[in-house]
């Protein structure tokens, strides 16, 4: 395998196509159209009520209906988590399945599948997220409603789970749900499965384009500057952050006239302690480190499970651009001083969260 060429996210747009990125697409047999009106549920008042402003709230026993009773006198259960609610759940399964083959599902022009993230993708890393790495998540509420915004983040780890994190993390705590869409570096599309489950995901590649394109949109977008320089640094050196690159995230952000969120993650730099880098075997198989870690690669396969940290995610508060004159975007001073800030502004996030947290793995 050759030697995987990384692309910094700061570089010319022009070297974003040493890597080809896939044809954008739209899936032929997709039947959901904009601009679809939502179904609308009317409304109906209670008896002997209407819906003037001095109304008394409605109580929850005046709204339900009185639940069916058994032969002894007692409440029987629901019928959500009975017969009726496992056939739902089981034609819903193969609704998906058909959807699935017949091609009845959209994907936009980088490949994100919404519906299969959501059903599949999600749900399957949610148990790691929930239960084995117990993740907490702090300033959920610097993140906008709606809109543009750049998520900016530290990376550790030795691989990228701490990316995958943060995307659960903004979707199942948010209260608009969003998707966050991360850029990856060009390695990670060059990997036979983790191309097309990266893409399905919303992921892409790390290139000012497809940023600015995602931004425009209004969507959120993640980013981790450090790079494999952060997930491939050794254990002796955890949580110090590593160079940000030349602020071509910030160029971006000011370009679009987005806010910058900082996001601090710790818990994620104890799951492989990397205590060692096997140069010569990183480069036969193209990589950019190989990671000697004290379980991996002497106890095989077993090895490659992650430590179970406790990890906490911390939104900070978002710093904004459009206040600036669109040719800021070119001032390299002002560049220079908004990654520094940015930069300043997770390392000493993190340094606060260590502080605080009691262990390693409660």
């Amino acid at each position: 395998m050759a030697d995987a060429k990384v692309i910094p996210f700061d570089d010319d747009r022009s070297r974003a196509g040493a890597v080809q990125r896939p044809q954008r697409r739209r899936s032929a047999g997709s039947r959901r159209k904009n601009g679809e009106p939502a179904l609308v549920r009317e409304v109906q008042p209670l008896p002997g009520r209407g819906f003037a402003q001095d109304d008394v709230p409605v109580t929850r026993e005046e709204q339900e209906p009185e639940q069916p009773q058994n032969e002894g006198g007692q409440v029987g259960q629901s019928d959500e988590g009975g017969q009726g609610g496992l056939e739902r759940r089981i034609a819903h399964g193969l609704s998906f399945l058909r959807r699935r083959l017949t091609g009845d599902y959209e994907v936009d022009d980088f490949g994100y599948d919404e519906e299969l993230t959501d059903q599949v993708l999600m749900p399957t890393l949610r148990p790691l997220y929930e239960k084995y790495f117990r993740v907490e998540v702090k300033g959920i509420g610097n993140i906008p409603a709606e809109g543009g915004a750049l998520i900016v983040a530290n990376h550790s780890g030795t691989l990228p789970l701490d990316g995958l994190m943060m995307q659960i993390a903004v979707h199942d705590n948010h209260p608009a749900s969003r998707h966050l869409r991360l850029l990856a570096a060009d390695l990670v599309f060059m990997l036979p499965v983790a191309n097309e489950l990266a893409r399905k995901a919303g992921h892409t590649l790390a290139c000012a384009e497809d940023a600015e394109r995602l931004l425009g949109r209004g969507e959120l977008v993640g980013v981790m500057p450090e790079g494999f320089k952060g997930i491939g640094k050794p254990f002796s050196e955890r949580y110090k952050l590593q160079r940000f690159g030349r602020g071509g995230f910030v160029s971006t952000a000011l370009r679009k006239g987005v806010p910058i969120i900082p996001c601090s993650i710790v818990g994620a730099e104890e799951i492989y302690p990397m205590i060692g880098n096997s140069k010569t075997l990183a480069r036969i198989l193209g990589f950019p480190y190989f990671p000697i870690t004290p379980t991996f690669p002497w106890l095989g396969p077993l090895g490659a499970i992650p430590l179970p940290t406790k990890w906490t995610i911390q939104f900070g508060e978002p710093i904004p651009t459009d206040g600036y004159p669109p040719e800021a975007a070119e001032d390299p001073m002002l560049m220079f001083n908004l990654t520094d800030q940015v930069r300043e502004q997770i390392q000493h996030t993190l340094y606060k969260l260590l502080v605080q947290r009691r262990s390693v793995f409660f």
